[in-house]
């Protein structure tokens, strides 16, 4: 009895020294480099992606909507 729990032992550190070797291995030391330089910048591919325009946008109605409501103010005063 006492073989069978060694061999069993030694598939057992086989397997955990397989999976510590792919989790940690060489092949992701390169990953970890590329992620030195920081997140990316999201690249703007339309006018509904930046912020900016978008916020402009809004600006612009509000500032409409004021004008429109100021106009019919002021038609309802001279009334």
């Amino acid at each position: 009895m006492a073989p069978m729990g060694r061999i069993l032992l030694l598939v057992l550190i086989v397997v955990a020294v397989i999976l510590v070797w792919k989790a940690f291995g060489p092949g992701t030391w390169n990953n970890n480099r590329k992620n030195v330089q920081g997140p990316a910048t999201p690249q703007i591919k339309g006018p509904d992606d930046d912020e900016n325009f978008l916020w402009e946008l809004d600006k612009k109605r509000f500032k409409e909507r004021r004008a429109r409501e100021r106009e019919q103010k002021k038609n309802e005063d001279e009334k």
